[in-house]
This record gives C-alpha cells, sequence and structure tokens, in this order.
C-alpha cells in the first residue's frame, strides 16, 4: 500500500501539465502516446507477434499534425483513420515476415493507446467546457483509488476473478461512489453551473474507468506479463497508470459534443 500512495504522489506533478492546458497539455498526450504504444507493443512481442512500430510513430506524427494545423476539418481526421488502415494493412505486404497478427496488433496498438489517449486533447480544446478535463483524471483516478480502499476494507465477493482475481464487487462499488463525490464536489465548487453533468459523468467514468482497467488486465493476461512497463514504481509503466484514462477520455468528450453542448443550444 506505501508504494502504491507513494506512486500516486510521484504523478502529482504531472497533472500540473492539465492546469497549463493548451500546448503543454497536447505535448503531454503526444509523449504518453508514443510512449504508451511502445509499451503495449512490447507486450505483443512477448508472445511473438511483431507490430509495427514505424506505422505507430507515423500515425502518431500525423493524427497529432492535423490537430496542429487543421483541427477543425473533420476530413483530415477522416484521411488520417484511412491512412492508418492502409499502412497497416500494406505492412503485411512482406508475406514471408509477416503475419495477420502483426498487421492486427499495429491496428489495435494505435486505436487503443494513441487515439484514445488523443481525446485527453480534444477535451482541452472544447472552448468553455474544457475545465471538464479535470473530470478525465478525477473520475479515473478517484474510481481507481476508493475501489482499491474499498476493495481492502469490505471486498467479499470477486467482480471478475479470470480477468483481476482482487477486484471484488464491493470494490468496484466504492470505485463508482467515489467517482460521483470527487466528481460532485468538483463540478459544485469550479463549475456550478454544470453540476449535475458532473455526477453524470461521475457515475458513467466510475462504470467506464473500471472496464477500461479490465481491459488492460485482459491484454497483459493474454500477453503473459504482469505489467505493461516499469516505468513508475507501484504502477508499472505508462499503461498500467492511464490504462482507465484511455476510456473516461473519450466518454468526457462524446458526453460534452452530445449531451452538453447539444442541451445548451
Amino acid at each position: 500500500m506505501k508504494t502504491r500512495i507513494l506512486s500516486a504522489v510521484i504523478m502529482l506533478p504531472l497533472l500540473t501539465l492539465v492546469v497549463f492546458g493548451g500546448r503543454p497539455l497536447l505535448i503531454a498526450c503526444f509523449i504518453i502516446g508514443v510512449m504508451g504504444v511502445r509499451e503495449f507493443y512490447q507486450g505483443f512481442e512477448k508472445i511473438n507477434i511483431k507490430p509495427s512500430y514505424r506505422v505507430a510513430n507515423l500515425s502518431i506524427l500525423g493524427l497529432y499534425a492535423v490537430n496542429l494545423f487543421a483541427p477543425d476539418e473533420i476530413h483530415y481526421y477522416m484521411f488520417w483513420l484511412f491512412a492508418v488502415v492502409i499502412l497497416s494493412l500494406i505492412y503485411l505486404f512482406n508475406i514471408e515476415n509477416r503475419e495477420l497478427n502483426d498487421a492486427m496488433a499495429t491496428l489495435t496498438g494505435i486505436f487503443y493507446v494513441v487515439f484514445l489517449s488523443f481525446h485527453v486533447t480534444l477535451v482541452d480544446q472544447t472552448g468553455e467546457y474544457g475545465i471538464l478535463v479535470w473530470l478525465i483524471f478525477i473520475t479515473a483516478f478517484g474510481t481507481d483509488s476508493m475501489a482499491y480502499f474499498a476493495g481492502y476494507a469490505f471486498g467479499r465477493h470477486k467482480l471478475a476473478p479470470k480477468i483481476s482475481p482482487k477486484k471484488t464487487i464491493e470494490g468496484s462499488v466504492g470505485g463508482i461512489v467515489g467517482s460521483v463525490l470527487f466528481c460532485g464536489i468538483f463540478g459544485y465548487f469550479v463549475i456550478p453551473q454544470l453540476f449535475i453533468h458532473c455526477i453524470i459523468i461521475g457515475i458513467l467514468g466510475g462504470i467506464i474507468s473500471q472496464l477500461g482497467d479490465l481491459t488492460a488486465s485482459i491484454f497483459k493476461r493474454k500477453m503473459g506479463i504482469k505489467d505493461f512497463g516499469n516505468l513508475i514504481p507501484g504502477h508499472g509503466g505508462i499503461l498500467d497508470r492511464f490504462d482507465s484514462v484511455l476510456f473516461t477520455a473519450p466518454m468526457v468528450y462524446y458526453y460534452i459534443v452530445l449531451v452538453i453542448s447539444q442541451s445548451v443550444l
């Protein structure tokens, strides 16, 4: 537990980038994408699958270039999606040395790590709702922390023993309650006009962040690894700490553009 708390404290300075937002946060997301997809691909290599780092790096550069130079041009993002698929399939043209799994792993890494984490930047760029970028981390880290402590104190019934043996139903419920509580406090004091939306995001985030954590656990089990990396003591690599963020960031972004933005029209 001490190692876990120490690791959480070490992560706090990274959240200062959320305060600055804009380019500093965009650069941080870019770095997380590069490091995260590398960890993800190294996991596949453990089971003799060889994704393309070159395709992934080109995809990352392309995605963030679009955001920097043509952020409002949706057709450029669509072209990016097209290019990622085509490049991943062209990777198979070296047919004697490549398998279908290599291309599928390449695509999965780009969309799972790079594209999902990119939504942190998109939330920050939603104008007056950019402040809600905090909810991505509040709900992700709040759920994780409260689920851990609730499970430690009250856990009796296994949540998904074949995926993550230590997780309990009691811990899961505690995580959702924690997410709602922290998001509610944020909404009440920081952006009271969106208090109800913060509560709803807290509920949704408490659920989907745990799905993100379980998804990462499935990948690790299939890859035969305990952690994606060893960058952060007690938490493994970048992906081990941000696995739930990969799911909460898109949830917050699409809630903003599909619900909040529409409700104020």
